[in-house]
Order: C-alpha cells, then sequence, then structure tokens
C-alpha cells in the first residue's frame, strides 16, 4: 500500500476536480475542463499529481450485486486461536470470493471481515463449510446487514 504524502496541498481547483471524479468517474475531462475554466490538458497534469501523491489510487465500476444474485451482506467477527494464526487465516480467507472486505481489529475480533452471499443458506454454507474450517479459526459472530443507509467517501 501506497502512503499517502501528508504534506499534499490541494486548492479549490483540485478539490473541484475531485469531486466532478467522485461523482462520477466517466465524466469527461473536457466537460470538467469546462466547469472548472482550465484547459484539459491542466486537468491531467493536476490528476497526474494527485495520482503521484497517492491522493488518488484509481477508479472503478462497480458491478451490482443484486443483480447477480447476492442479496445477503453480512459482517463476520472471526477468532482465532492464536495472533501468529492471523497472516495465514487472512491468506485463507482471500480464497473465498464472498468475502469482500477483511480487516486487522482491536477489540475481541482476530479480523472482521465483510461478505456477501446469494442468501441465508448460501451464508449458512460460507461461514460453517468455507470459513469456519480455517486452520486457526475457533469462532465467528455474524452480523447480517438488513439494508445499506449510508454509501459515500471522505469529504472533500
Amino acid at each position: 500500500m501506497k502512503v499517502i504524502n501528508q504534506n499534499i496541498h490541494i486548492d479549490g481547483i483540485d478539490k473541484k476536480i475531485l469531486r466532478a471524479l467522485m461523482q462520477d468517474a466517466r465524466t469527461p475531462i473536457l466537460e470538467i475542463a469546462r466547469n472548472v475554466g482550465i484547459s484539459g490538458a491542466a486537468i491531467h497534469q493536476r490528476l497526474r499529481k494527485l495520482e503521484k501523491s497517492g491522493l488518488l489510487i484509481g477508479s472503478k465500476f462497480i458491478v451490482n450485486p443484486k443483480v447477480l444474485g447476492y442479496t445477503t451482506m453480512a459482517f463476520v467477527g472471526v477468532y482465532l486461536d492464536k495472533a501468529v494464526s492471523n497472516p495465514e487465516a487472512v491468506k485463507q480467507l482471500q480464497k473465498i470470493p464472498e468475502v469482500l472486505e477483511c480487516h486487522y481489529t482491536t477489540g475481541h475480533w482476530s479480523v472482521f471481515i465483510k461478505i456477501l452471499a446469494k442468501d441465508n443458506e448460501h451464508l449458512m454454507h460460507l461461514l460453517n463449510k468455507e470459513i469456519q474450517s480455517i486452520s486457526g479459526v475457533s469462532r465467528t459472530e455474524t452480523f447480517v446487514s438488513l439494508q445499506q443507509q449510508i454509501d459515500r467517501q471522505i469529504k472533500i
């Protein structure tokens, strides 16, 4: 992971560019340039500067998982036998495509994961056959998301 330059300075123009791209990463550079009042080349230069600083780390298309039949989102606290099990357990979790995120945490769990399942039966399979069978996993605690209320990035 790239370390972000803590000394980066972004001005009002940078903020306008970032806000436009955060709203829709497919916004044409020339449209942003017209709205901001600078040339397309200047927009490109500023974007390169922001990428080089580590502030921008890419763009992506977002697939709607519900269209693919994934309707159950869950968060799972994973208890591991020992801290030395963490790296290997994370490697095994990474092999499960339904695991979208994995975080080392403080508190009760060793790691906290976000998983996406097609339904409750699929979720039960993932927990019982995939996650709890990983060497070092002693138990899990699962929270099913009923509905996501907030989905945003940090404000610029």
